[in-house]
């Protein structure tokens, strides 16, 4: 009997693709949003998200050492950031096994510190259920740079970082003037988070031709 529209070499491979590409997907650059499970079970979600975070290994024959393990550096995705001491969204020292193993010199990019962020919570909502606690899962999400000083007559260099880098463009009123030591702040600003957006496109480049 021949069953139509029948292939046994495409059964059950759509499932592994999916899971695949999803972890490809997970670990590449891109914006801060939440990790999608696929596995329902906690300890599954933890091993899951684990293998995420694990920090990229340098292709050769035998796999030894890690590629992107310089300083400024996504240990996953390669992309380039430096984050401020204040940052809540700073995260910590990334290690070799995620949660356990010796410390490397990178750091994690703003996607993969929330997706870190996600999988501490998890820890936590698994110990609090274990202990019969109630756990209120929380999720960080990207903000703005938001300035919460009322009408602004100038800038500081923070401000003028966080606007260059969401994309603003910062040019000083009609009929006014800048000083050389204001234009020469505005312009080391944004010499500055262009050659930072210039090297995130070299990682994703990078990322690309591999």
């Amino acid at each position: 009997m021949v069953m139509l529209g029948f292939n046994p070499n495409i059964i059950g491979t759509g499932q592994t693709q999916s899971l695949g590409s999803s972890r490809l997907v997970a670990r590449s650059p891109g914006p801060v949003i939440p990790y999608d499970f696929r596995e329902i079970k906690p300890k599954k979600q933890l091993k899951e998200i684990r293998k995420v975070l694990l920090p990229e290994k340098k292709r050769f024959i035998i796999r030894y050492g890690y590629k992107f393990n310089l300083v400024h550096r996504c240990v996953i995705c390669g992309s380039q950031h430096q984050w401020e001491v204040s940052d809540p969204m700073r995260p910590g020292i990334p290690l070799s096994e995620v949660n356990k193993g010796r410390p490397l010199k990178g750091t994690y990019c703003p996607k993969h510190a929330g997706i870190f962020k996600q999988m501490e919570m998890l820890e936590q909502q698994m110990l609090a259920e274990e202990h019969g606690l109630e756990f209120k899962a929380f999720l960080p999400k990207a903000r703005l740079p938001i300035i919460n000083r009322g009408p602004l007559t100038d800038l500081t260099d923070s401000d003028m970082t966080s606007l260059i880098s969401a994309g603003w463009l910062i040019s000083p009123p009609k009929g006014t003037k800048e000083n050389p030591k204001e234009q020469y702040i505005r312009l080391m600003a944004e010499i500055g988070n262009k050659l930072q957006q210039i090297q995130n496109l070299v990682g994703v480049i990078n990322n690309d031709d591999e």
